[in-house]
């Protein structure tokens, strides 16, 4: 029997394939990448051509060792890595760094872990994609040389540890100019009628004006014209209507809907997907294809038939419109279309399901609806009413799967039904009303709909989505986070009789849950960014340098010379950015003058975030700063928001001729007395707070202390025998030592403690030495 060795990038992956391939084969995991660019340094020669300078990660030294002694027994190597530009990429490491052998190395791809793909792959392997893998090196060396050469700037302008990104600094623009159209947008009022008028025989009849008025006063005028007027229908007219399922699933699509229908972010859907298609029951989940194999089209068919009949089939192969999309995959779906259902979490129940249910409802029928149009005219106006009624009059794939929208007024229901109604009939008035109505702001990004727009304008693939808006989120630029509403008033007017009534109503507007705001310093390096590397900032030129990395994966353009372009026109703005002095620090803003002391007041980003100061570092008496709160933002916060933030800290008075003050840090508002700080509650205000308030948070905070403290020795005051949350412990020289459950701790004196500690200190040893012996093994 030949000695095979298949090595794939994840355990999971391993163990899913093993079961396939009979003996004579061992699969085993190179536990994804290899070989990288050296973490800490450029690790790029642009002297030899962009040449990348590869280093085998300390984690992962055991690993290539281990796979190389597999190598070397096996008489053929079958690499077997995802079948994209990263997968290719990893092939290609193992290659050169186990030192394979050509005649005894075979590459196979497949896009879903079942038997058929792992041995139909078995019978068609192929050699590395090398243009494959220079696409993938192309990414991986531009990414390197935008981070390691803007990063240095952002920290030497800005703030240190910063660091910038080709995408991701192109999505923090995206976020950081829809905030802006938020807060320059000025909403107008409109007022919108709607009537409920009666057949004459019991049923309802609604409907909604055909225009819309600018002001109360016209929307009044309209509603008495119609004290007096006759509703007659002037025209009905009835359509067929067809609605048609969406594609199956790609990946941007997959995390879009998973948002919307599930609640998960990107990243979950990425990592609950990443498991469905280890364990061999979805097909590949880095895909911009919306391609069904003849498979799976069959098998679906089939299951539609035996579920729900022949009608309800149609057969459908769907066209990828993505800009520049990626290697020929197939559509995201489950491995075997019968099984509507998997064993597994909730989640990865619920993803699967969401699937089986997109790809089965991609090839079913239309849904079939009418769609009734009834026009009302005003007697006396040149205005008309519309009522719009549809019903289904075959389901199609709706049994089966409705998609959901960002925005949910764009969806619509399919069961609003219109009465009996004939052209010329009377209607009798029921009520007429208008309501005052405002123009709503660009809503935030959410996680979704920021892959929808990314994609969108062709920025990133398939695998850049989740690491991208993870990324931004990680370094501090954007945060998701929730808006309070605010409440609104709008005006109700409503003609019932001959009378025009105006009540006054209110409503929460504004309100919005996890969505994507852009943090001071993420606007400040975007404006920073925009300012000095406007080329990096462009949309365009990242859609782009996606498409030239097409260009490379088909074998079109050279890798390193699209890096020579990219480099010549971009190493010139760092140095130029790098050279530029201004008076005033990045994203630094003058609010105006304190007057107690005349001094200026600015905003900026600190060492720590953003930051108030009130004079400047050429006064002979130092500037004074107060954290910015977390409410306010650079770009919004006035001048009197900003010196309330420096009367903290107030001195309360006196306890035992020490001074008691309540101050503000980090972490936020606090009382000081002597050298004991107690962290002030959100429900009480740090303006008002009293001595005797203050007084009994410090004596509460003794009191805990005490009970926390056992035992101390005056001989040796760094020792102390205390009580903690997993019980009693000995703290010495800033380190803490398990008392066993055996030993009563009060019983302790200082020997039996030094004992104890001696104990802890040799189990820790032990622990030590036996784990270097697992690591050696």
């Amino acid at each position: 029997m030949q000695n095979n060795l298949v090595i794939v990038e994840s355990p999971a992956k391993a163990k899913t394939i093993e079961k396939f391939l009979g003996s004579g084969y061992k699969v085993l995991s190179s536990y994804g990448h290899i070989r990288d660019l050296k973490q800490k340094a450029f690790s790029i020669d642009i002297e030899n051509n962009f040449k990348p300078i590869y280093e085998i990660p300390e984690d992962k030294k055991s690993v290539v060792s281990t796979l190389k002694a597999e190598a070397k027994k096996a008489d053929m190597v079958w690499l077997a890595s995802d079948e994209d530009r990263e997968g290719e990429a990893i092939s290609w490491h193992l290659f050169e760094v186990l030192d394979l052998d050509p005649a005894k190395t075979k590459r196979i791809v497949f896009h879903e872990i079942t038997k058929s793909a792992i041995l139909k792959a078995i019978e068609n392997p192929r050699d590395i994609n090398i243009d494959l893998v220079n696409a993938q090196q192309a990414r991986r060396v531009l990414d390197r040389i935008v981070g390691f050469e803007l990063s240095p700037v952002l920290w030497r302008k800005i703030k240190p540890s910063l660091s910038a990104g080709r995408v991701q600094s192109v999505a923090v623009r995206l976020i950081v100019e829809r905030e802006r159209e938020i807060h320059a947008f000025v909403s107008e009022t409109f007022y919108r009628v709607s009537a409920v008028f009666s057949d004459g025989k019991g049923s309802e009849v609604k409907a909604e004006l055909g225009r819309r008025f600018a002001t109360k006063e016209e929307a009044r005028a309209f509603l008495e014209s119609c004290a007096q007027a006759e509703f007659t229908i002037e025209d009905i007219t009835t359509r067929p209507l067809r609605k048609s399922p969406a594609a199956p699933f790609t990946t941007s699509t997959l995390q879009q809907e998973a948002a919307r229908k599930l609640g998960y972010t990107v990243a979950q859907t990425m990592m609950i997907a990443q498991r469905l298609y280890e364990e061999g029951l979805i097909t590949y989940m880095r895909t911009d294809s919306v391609n069904l194999s003849e498979l799976a089209l069959s098998s679906s068919r089939e299951v539609i038939t035996s579920m729900m009949g022949d009608k309800y089939v149609k057969t459908r192969q769907f066209a990828t419109k993505t800009k520049g999309a990626q290697e020929a995959h197939e559509a995201i779906r489950p491995t075997y279309m019968t099984n509507e259902t998997i064993e597994g979490t909730s989640q990865e129940q619920r993803l699967y399901e969401l699937i089986w249910k997109r790809t089965l409802a991609s090839q079913m029928a239309d849904a079939e609806l009418e769609k009734t149009t009834a026009t009302i005219s005003v007697s006396g106006t040149d205005d008309k009413f519309t009522a719009v009624g549809e019903v289904v009059t075959f389901d199609g794939f709706l049994r089966v799967y409705k998609e959901s929208y960002d925005d949910e007024s764009e969806q619509e229901d399919e069961s609003r039904l219109l009465p009996a109604l004939e052209k010329g009939q009377q209607l009798e008035r029921k009520e007429i009303m208008a309501v005052q109505r405002f123009t709503q702001a660009p809503p935030r990004y959410t996680e979704a709909s920021l892959v929808r727009k990314l994609e969108e304008l062709g920025i990133g693939r398939p695998s850049t989505y989740a690491p991208t808006i993870s990324t931004i989120q990680q370094r501090g630029y954007v945060e998701k986070g929730n808006r309070e509403g605010t409440k609104r008033e709008y005006d109700v007017l409503k003609l019932k009789g001959n009378q025009v009534t105006v009540t006054v109503r209110s409503e929460m507007t504004g309100s919005e849950k996890s969505k994507l705001l852009p943090t001071d310093v993420g606007s400040v390096v975007n404006d920073f960014l925009m300012e000095y590397f406007p080329q990096i900032m462009d949309y365009n030129f990242t859609a782009s340098v996606e498409k030239e990395f097409d260009e490379v994966a088909e074998g079109k353009e050279a890798w390193t010379g699209m890096m020579k372009e990219f480099y010549q026109g971009f190493h010139p703005l760092v140095e130029t950015s790098l050279a530029v002095k201004s008076e005033h620090k990045v994203g630094e803003r003058m609010l105006g003058t304190d007057p107690a002391t005349g001094k200026p007041v600015s905003v900026k980003i600190g060492r720590f975030g953003p930051v108030v100061q009130i004079g400047s570092a050429e006064d002979e008496e130092k500037p004074r700063f107060a954290q910015l709160k977390k409410e306010y933002s650079l770009e919004t916060v006035t001048l009197e928001q900003a010196l309330d933030l420096f009367k903290l800290p107030r001195t309360l008075g006196e306890l035992d001729n020490k001074t008691v003050t309540v101050g503000t840090g980090r972490f936020g508002p606090y009382v000081r007395y002597d050298n004991t700080f107690v962290s002030i509650p959100k429900t009480m205000d740090p303006m008002t707070i009293t001595l005797e308030e203050a007084e009994e948070m410090l004596r509460a905070k003794r009191e805990v202390e005490a009970q926390k403290v056992i035992k101390t020795f005056a001989e040796e005051p760094d020792l102390q025998i205390l009580n903690g949350r997993y019980g009693p412990y000995i703290a010495y020289q800033k380190k803490n030592y398990k008392i066993p459950s055996t030993v009563e701790p009060a019983d302790l004196n200082l020997e039996t403690c030094f004992k104890v500690i001696e104990l802890q200190k040799a189990k820790g040893e032990n622990r030590k030495a036996r784990s270097v012996v697992k690591k050696k093994k």
